[in-house]
């Protein structure tokens, strides 16, 4: 028989290698189970407007007016849209050859780049060069550019934090590399041991693996953690020793809940640090409009930083950029509303100060409504979540449950999850999507459901969980790994 040149016998073996849990059979699952009329609540996803937080105005707005600029020449424009809104639409349409449905330059718009570097330098009290600066279609497009320049052949590892975000294992085996895991310690609040770097690195150097480059995820995807200053320094004399590029995956800066341990970039670390470290150490940053207060998943906005990268290695990287010729320029135009807001005194400063506080004062309680119920469960305990969208609680199953799990073919928390989502419409990712210990379980949920339905969502958890432990206990007791 002759195959095909898209039959699935001759695909790209890097494709079939690639798992991403988040959209993965708990999702379709949940998705046949809305097309039967049963009630999904898909907190699987990062994606707050798909439960119900409402955007921004002010962005909206001026959006609104960049993607319909005749509303700009109507003489009642200033009747439904307030002036600090129509003046930033004729700004950023200033910056573009032809509108919003014009190509940009493949690293974004000049005008957005150098307000991002505004920002950069506003937040971190440190210059930020615009030309070092690449705005893409959300962050995952620019961490899959950026390891994809990295990544030479399987024998080239990447040092990726377990639990990760399956992006990086999907991208790694897309890419064809290695990853290298190093794990978060539960029971130190997800904490990073500069040891178990060390001891990931010699294991992977002893299977002929190079290591090239380190991820980060601050605030932790799907942990929650929050590194400290003194942790991001460890990490920075790390990569600076193992002679690593570190990715900086930081979207979730403006999602912190505790007051202990605010968000601080990796950038500004190694900046404060100063030479030689500061002017050695290879450092990409990456940055989003999904995330945050502004949850504006589906415009796709995101920016990488480069840090220390050679000239050389940038033009290649732009090259790259060059072939998909321009980010979408809607979310680079949301891109530069993020970083740039309204400042006091604006007409639309009070409204946008009380719409994003109120987000996230609204999150930091949900998340502290949810730590609380899953923690009120039968053999379940769960870390509070000090920053990002995600609550990661560890489940204890018992040894029939993970005897029942083999029998029907699954694995242990997807067997969990599943019946979770059977019972109550509540679709979560399993732990298992995020790698974990040997015989440790977990689910991951959003923090996003409306503040309202979040106690009702707790108390249906709560009596599935005490139920299925119920039929599968054997009252022996657990102790936490």
């Amino acid at each position: 028989m002759s195959y095909k040149g898209l039959d699935y016998e001759t695909l790209n073996e890097n494709v079939k290698k690639v798992q991403y849990a988040v959209r993965g059979e708990l999702y379709l699952r949940a998705s046949e189970l809305q097309k039967e009329g049963k009630k999904i609540i898909f907190t699987n996803v990062g994606n707050p407007h798909a439960l119900g937080q409402k955007p921004l105005t002010f962005p909206r707005q001026v959006v609104a007016l960049c993607q319909a600029p005749f509303l700009l020449d109507d003489p009642n424009v200033g009747l439904v849209f307030p002036a600090d809104a129509i003046e930033r639409a004729k700004h950023y349409l200033s910056y573009t050859s032809g509108g919003l449905g014009a190509y940009s330059d493949s690293r974004g718009l000049p005008g957005i780049r150098k307000e991002v570097a505004e920002f950069i330098e506003r937040r971190d009290g440190y210059p930020s060069d615009p030309e070092l600066i690449f705005l893409t279609d959300g962050a995952s497009k620019g961490v899959m550019q950026i390891l994809s320049t990295i990544i030479r052949g399987e024998k080239d590892g990447i040092l990726v934090p377990v639990p990760q975000y399956p992006l990086y294992s999907a991208a790694i085996a897309l890419f064809g590399g290695s990853l290298v895991p190093y794990f978060l310690e539960e029971t130190a609040n997800w904490g990073l041991d500069v040891n178990n770097l060390h001891s990931s690195v010699a294991q992977a150097r002893s299977k002929g693996i190079t290591v090239r480059a380190m991820v980060i995820i601050n605030p932790g995807n799907p942990t929650g953690q929050c590194l400290s200053e003194a942790n991001l320094k460890e990490i920075l004399h790390f990569c600076n020793q193992q002679n690593l590029v570190l990715l900086g995956d930081e979207v979730y800066q403006q999602n912190i809940y505790q007051d202990e341990r605010p968000f601080i970039s990796a950038r500004k670390v190694l900046m404060d640090m100063g030479p030689p470290i500061s002017k050695e150490l290879q450092l990409v940053s990456f940055h989003t409009v999904s995330k945050g207060y502004w949850g504006e998943c589906g415009q796709r906005g995101g920016y990488f930083e480069m840090t220390n990268i050679p000239l050389e290695t940038v033009d290649e990287i732009y090259k790259v950029a060059s072939i998909s010729l321009s980010p979408n320029v809607p979310g680079q135009i949301f891109l530069g509303l993020m970083v740039n807001p309204p400042k006091p005194g604006d007409i639309s400063y009070l409204q946008f100060m009380r719409e994003s506080k109120g987000i996230l004062e609204s999150l930091r309680r949900r998340a502290q409504i949810m730590t609380d119920g899953f923690n009120s469960c039968r053999n379940v305990v769960c870390n509070f979540t000090e920053g990002a969208m995600y609550s990661f609680p560890q489940i204890r199953l018992p040894p029939k449950a993970i005897e029942a799990a083999k029998k029907a073919g699954k694995v242990a928390d997807v067997f969990y999850c599943l019946k979770l989502l059977e019972a109550t419409g509540i679709s979560t990712v399993p732990g298992s999507g995020f790698g974990q210990k040997e015989g440790v379980f977990h689910l991951r949920t959003t923090i996003l459901p409306a503040e309202e339905d979040m106690p009702a969502i707790m108390e249906s958890f709560k009596k599935f969980n005490d139920e299925f432990m119920e039929q599968y206990e054997d009252h022996r007791g657990y102790s936490r790994m």
